[in-house]
């Protein structure tokens, strides 16, 4: 495929596409794109995670619910292999194929340089990728797996603030949350991540995964432990609000294998010489190339757009970023002196 059809590259051979960032469109009344947003909406991603789940919970979780009522060492490796196996070939394949293959070359690909070009003392091993490698499976994937634990343990002991809805009784209150099961990641993700932006918690915390300046698949759970778990921790919310096992299995598998979605360092991934598939990849890497920008999601919930930290892609973007950064210096730099900044 010819990338340059969709985007533009700079001198550096940095691609960039050529449409600006939009929110959701019923955000913006462009009902006239709301089927494409929709079809979007459930696929392949979403119909993924949802298969995935469903595989879960059938043929893992449910026969051996029992397993979790008190803590259980053996299912709770066999649960961490279930995930880790899962995470590796997803995220590896998509390693092996445009990373260490380069079956697409850098078409399409946001930063030129491949992090295996770039060693840096700021990971282990001088490597991002055996660092990022490293850091997800024996730091973020054991998160995922206790709080997983943790949530089933709360479902085979009946911990809940309200009753375990059934789908024959509550099939289309169910559906509805199903569908907002995104929406309650940006707003989980936006809250935290934001904090974890600010002052020592960026420095002590934040900044494990911001080492990543070009992410990569391995850079998706690569974390500090304390991020990690907030990371995963918005499955609890479905232990306060009306909800099913089932659902909130949803949430945290589109946590895990969803969190590739934003470190996938491409636009497109190419299927065939004619078919691709999109990342939506582009909102996260402009976080990890502007830092202080696109703290939620790709505009399900507008929340950056509210408060003034969304960046489309655009330089009218690019100005607003660099006019919102000039004025936080001043305001630190009459802090320092003293004064009150200029209004």
């Amino acid at each position: 495929m010819d990338d340059l059809e969709y985007g533009t590259r700079d001198k550096r051979g940095n691609w960039s596409p050529n449409d600006p960032l939009r929110v959701a469109p019923f955000w913006e009344g462009r009902w006239g794109k709301m089927k494409d947003f929709l079809i979007e909406y459930l696929w392949p991603w979403n119909a993924f995670h949802m298969a995935i789940t469903l595989a879960y919970w059938f043929l893992l979780l449910q026969p051996n619910l029992d397993k979790f009522a008190s803590f259980n060492l053996a299912w709770t490796l066999i649960l961490y292999a279930v995930n880790a196996g899962g995470i590796f070939v997803m995220y590896g394949s998509v390693e092996l194929f445009y990373y260490v293959k380069r079956k697409q070359g850098t078409r399409f690909k946001y930063n030129a340089k491949f992090p295996a070009e770039n060693p840096s003392d700021v990971f282990w091993f001088k490597s991002q990728n055996l660092d990022n490698f490293l850091r997800s499976f024996f730091v973020s994937i054991p998160i995922w797996t206790l709080i997983q634990v943790l949530f089933l343990w709360c479902f085979a002991n009946g911990i809940h603030a309200f009753a375990w809805l059934g789908w024959e009784q509550h099939w289309l209150w169910l559906v509805i949350l199903t569908l907002l099961v995104p929406a309650i990641h940006e707003v989980h993700f936006f809250c935290g991540h934001w904090l974890i932006h600010q002052g020592v918690l960026y420095k002590w915390i934040h900044s494990v995964h911001h080492n990543s300046i070009n992410p990569s698949p391995w850079s998706s759970m690569s974390m500090h432990p304390v991020e990690g778990t907030f990371f995963f921790s918005e499955v609890l919310w479905h232990l306060l609000i009306p909800s099913n096992p089932i659902v909130a299995m949803l949430q945290l598998n589109s946590t895990a294998y969803g969190a590739i979605n934003g470190h996938i360092g491409f636009e497109k991934l190419e299927l065939t010489d004619a078919k691709a598939m999109n990342s939506h990849a582009y909102a996260h890497y402009l976080h990890h190339k502007y830092f202080e920008v696109n703290y939620g999601g790709e505009g399900l919930v507008p929340l950056d757009k509210w408060f003034g930290t969304w960046h489309d892609g655009s330089k009218e973007a690019d100005e607003r970023m660099k006019e919102r950064f000039r004025q936080k210096r001043a305001r630190v730099n009459a802090k320092k002196g003293g004064a009150t900044p200029a209004e």
